[in-house]
């Protein structure tokens, strides 16, 4: 066994991995989805709600999931299966694996998105005097355009799968160490332009002023799923990542960055996006997923230098996605190599042909089919349906069956002397065990019933 550990690579050093696993987390769920759920929620009431979550109870699950990897040394199928034996645990392994699958096969489509509008943004689309029609018939004839769109997705995994197939080292830790410094170079860029546009001080008070008459359940709800959903806790992503760790490095200190660099990143999108949004009379930021895709590039379209500012943006976009894409494609492939014994480059190689096949109907869904742009009987996009099955509901029990596991199955104690093997005396262990025992699983259950409802 030995033998095989050494063959899966390693990260050169704790700060590799923060990076690594940072950008994993920095990704669509940051740039895209959490501004427009802080403008549908509100504002800083919701943002203060989400931080709090992402430092509790989001901390102790990247924990939880990065202890298992690092003690199993292996992909989240082998992981289990070296942990508990025998047991029937190895099958969230396989779950994860899937979920990892599917969320790529169309989160890419999206990436595609991301990259095409870099293009127009490019070419001056935005530049010119647009109106809320022109915008979005814009978006309606670019997402149908079904040629378009399978290259851009195909440019997409292609450029994912020659990562991953080079390695740890080589191929994952070379390229974020690259993308993760012109990520954080545009979003300061953008968030200096944005807060000192004339009339950003609105949407400054909107994102850093809680009004808290405007919390309802379903805020705090969503705030604690965002949560999960910008940390990539509960599929498998961390546990992969987790592997790769040395155990003299310090889980709970590179926990902590990962957490903070996330947060920051997400913070930072949203001192983007709600001054430049307030700048322009008659905006709202209330507008939901279209936020990124339509309201913002009539903004673009209306501030002084929209199109250079434009392509930034959508080129920040394509960079976060793409660390992100590198971490779901590292999970698959990671169990091919685990468990199936195949070389990386192969496993990289068939596991993009798949998704390429498996992604078909997502693109299909946003206009290019009649029957995956509405299923029967549920009535919603193809694209839509399996977000909401694998990019929500797959995080949720993958987080709450992580959490058993860890508290009742494996043990606390068991996480805690792998999180101690730096050496560092953990000093929250004791409220660690206490939330993830009782807190996380009643609270992830009553979450999961309270969607459902």
């Amino acid at each position: 066994m030995d033998n095989d550990l050494n063959k899966r690579g390693s990260w050169s050093s704790k700060f590799t991995f923060i990076l690594v696993a940072s950008g994993s987390a920095i990704g669509l769920g940051n740039i895209w989805r959490f501004p427009y759920l802080t403008g549908m929620n509100g504002g800083a009431a919701f943002v203060l709600i989400y931080l709090s979550a992402v430092f509790t109870i989001g901390l102790a699950l990247l924990l939880a999931e990065t202890s298992i990897g690092r003690a199993a040394k292996g992909a989240p199928v082998c992981a289990f299966k070296r942990l508990k034996p025998n047991s029937g645990w190895h099958l969230l392994g396989v779950a994860g694996v899937i979920t990892c699958t599917v969320i790529l096969s169309y989160y890419t489509v999206i990436a595609g998105w991301t990259l095409g509008y870099s293009f127009k943004a490019l070419k001056g689309d935005f530049s010119k005097s647009l109106t809320t029609e022109m915008v979005k018939g814009m978006f309606a004839s670019f997402s149908s355009n079904t040629g378009l769109i399978i290259l851009l997705f195909f440019i997409f995994i292609f450029i994912t799968v020659l990562i991953v197939a080079k390695g740890v080292s080589k191929g994952i830790e070379k390229t974020v160490k690259s993308l993760m410094p012109i990520l954080l170079l545009i979003l300061i860029y953008l968030v200096i332009k944005s807060v000192s546009a004339k009339g950003a001080s609105e949407g400054l008070n909107f994102f850093l002023k809680p009004d808290f008459s405007k919390v309802t359940w379903d805020t705090v709800l969503l705030a604690i799923t965002q949560a999960f959903f910008s940390l990539s806790v509960g599929i498998g992503i961390m546990l992969t990542y987790g592997s790769y760790l040395s155990k003299k490095e310090s889980l709970v200190s590179a926990g902590f960055w990962i957490v903070s660099l996330d947060t920051i990143v997400a913070l930072m999108a949203g001192l983007i996006i709600f001054p430049t949004l307030f700048a322009v009379p008659g905006m709202v930021p209330t507008e939901g997923p279209p936020l990124v895709f339509i309201v913002l590039p009539l903004v673009f379209s209306k501030i002084a230098g929209g199109a250079i500012f434009g392509f930034l943006f959508f080129l920040l976009l394509v960079v976060a996605a793409l660390t992100s894409t590198i971490s779901l494609l590292e999970v698959v492939v990671a169990y091919c190599v685990d468990t199936r014994k195949w070389a990386r480059k192969k496993a990289a190689y068939i596991v993009g042909l798949f998704i390429i096949f498996i992604g078909i109907p997502s693109i299909l869904s946003q206009g290019g089919s009649n029957f995956f742009s509405s299923l029967p009987v549920i009535k919603k996009p193809f694209l839509d349906v399996v977000d909401l099955i694998f990019g929500t509901y797959g995080y949720m029990f993958g987080a709450l069956l992580i959490t058993i596991f860890v508290g009742y199955v494996w043990g606390t104690n068991s996480a805690i002397n792998e999180i101690e093997k730096c050496g560092r005396i953990f000093k929250l262990k004791r409220i660690w065990s206490f939330v993830i025992k009782w807190i996380m699983p009643l609270l992830l259950s009553v979450i999961l019933i309270a969607s459902f409802i």
